[in-house]
């Protein structure tokens, strides 16, 4: 079979009834790179060359738009329900390989209409399965305590993001964040509790993360580290700095804190500059969090 032109393939895109955009994820920020005539059915607002993750979180919101970046970077297939304009979809999120390369760099991310499922029971039926496949994708993904990604899965969204910033010579910021004097207040209130400050603190800095192409995880004990895109490094600082001041304000009670008589965070900022760096990510990665915690 022949390949076909693309003034074509954009003829059958442009004739398609359902919203859809192509994405390219080989750039930083994953532009939107194609939308279609029905995509504005969806949304009125220019989208072509807008960061996706920016798009899907206008649209349906940070949590979802947190779970969408979550699949373009594992490079999965799925369909996720959501609710658009008082109307229920099906977006599903699908990978494009192109014949004779390695790497994936279009994504494709296509609005069903929830009318489209069949019957009604068939429909809640396809939901609750995509549910139960999501909750065993978490299961391996997740940090248990937090809900937010464990050390593992925040190495391979890393990567991707590394090969990423490397094909442009651009940068990635890395924050850590370490509870100050988190083994007393362990001490004084018991494991229950300190877990219960643990999800606490996740919350917060996940509620401060700029975009939701950045990431947040738990990689041990007492330590968060987060992912922004942002290159600029007094930027990074202000972003550390406004999470620091997040979790000071959650007023959580720590009486044997040597710094304040409330939980708080030490935060330090890592920027790679992938045209110069020698580094492996793993390697990167591995450097910045052997540093001992208390």
């Amino acid at each position: 079979m022949k390949t076909v032109s693309r003034k074509i393939l954009e003829q059958v895109i442009a004739a398609t009834t359902e919203p859809l955009l192509v994405v390219r994820i080989d750039q930083p920020n994953w532009p939107v790179v194609m939308a279609n005539p029905a995509f504005a059915t969806i949304t009125s607002d220019d989208v072509l060359k807008q960061p996706f993750a920016d798009v899907i979180e206008v649209l349906v919101g940070r949590e979802l738009a947190l779970e969408v970046s979550e699949t373009v970077r594992s490079q999965d297939e799925t369909s996720l329900p959501i609710e658009s304009n008082s109307r229920e979809y099906l977006l599903a999120l699908r990978p494009l390989q192109i014949e004779g390369e390695n790497t994936v760099k279009f994504y494709a991310a296509f609005w069903r209409s929830g009318s489209g499922a069949g019957t009604a029971e068939g429909a809640e039926m396809h939901h609750e399965l995509l549910k139960a496949k999501r909750r065993i994708r978490d299961l391996s993904r997740d940090d248990p305590v937090t809900g937010l990604l464990n050390g593992r899965a925040f190495g391979e969204v890393f990567a991707h993001d590394w090969a990423v910033a490397a094909r442009e010579e651009g940068k990635l910021s890395l924050v850590t964040f370490t509870l100050d004097d988190f083994s007393s207040y362990v001490e004084v209130f018991g494991q229950h509790a300190a877990d219960s400050c643990l999800r606490r603190v996740g919350q917060a800095i996940r509620r401060c993360l700029r975009r939701a192409s950045d990431v947040v995880a738990r990689p041990d004990g007492q330590r968060f580290v987060a992912l922004s895109h942002a290159s600029e490094e007094d930027g990074v600082r202000e972003f550390a700095g406004n999470i620091s001041t997040a979790v000071r304000e959650l007023g959580l009670h720590h009486p044997r804190s040597r710094s304040s008589k409330f939980v708080t965070v030490s935060y330090s900022v890592a920027i790679a500059d992938l045209s110069s760096e020698k580094r492996a990510a793993s390697e990167f990665l591995d450097d910045l969090l052997s540093t001992t915690v208390d």
